[in-house]
């Protein structure tokens, strides 16, 4: 099992995410996989799937925010195989967002999976989104 190694790996992607938030992109690009089965589902689109489109979202999203402050995580859920494992997490930040001058929270839902690969983990998808608290079905009808 490679359950240690995974541990330090989500510290190493919870410090990657903190430097997110400032616009840094960089850290969290070095964890995902480099593989081109590589997908990201953000809050700001559709998913991309392969490295330099997931590398092209991740730079479009960190690109507008600024002034982030550290991510508290709360644990969900989560599971480690000796191939995958997923973390699921509520992440909360507060960041400049776009071009507002003020700090907003930014409460995500977060699914991430992790794959063992060359001797390391590696994140194989993370999907984020807002919703947190429960919504009526007719809120997934879109118009």
């Amino acid at each position: 099992m490679h359950g240690s190694d995974l541990d330090l790996m989500v510290e190493k992607y919870h410090r990657a995410l903190d430097a997110f938030i400032t616009g840094d992109s960089e850290l969290q690009k070095k964890l995902f996989s480099k593989r081109e089965d590589v997908t990201l589902a953000n809050p700001l689109g559709p998913p991309a799937r392969g490295r330099n489109a997931v590398e092209q979202t991740m730079d479009r999203a960190a690109s507008q925010l600024r002034q982030g402050e550290p991510i508290s995580f709360e644990r969900i859920s989560g599971y480690t195989g000796t191939e995958l494992a997923y973390i699921v997490e509520i992440e909360r930040a507060r960041a400049k967002v776009g071009g507002s001058d003020e700090v907003s929270p930014i409460p995500l839902r977060v699914t991430t999976i992790f794959r063992w690969e060359d001797g390391e983990w590696k994140v194989l998808h993370r999907h984020a989104d807002p919703i947190l608290s429960p919504r009526p079905i007719e809120s997934i009808v879109q118009a």
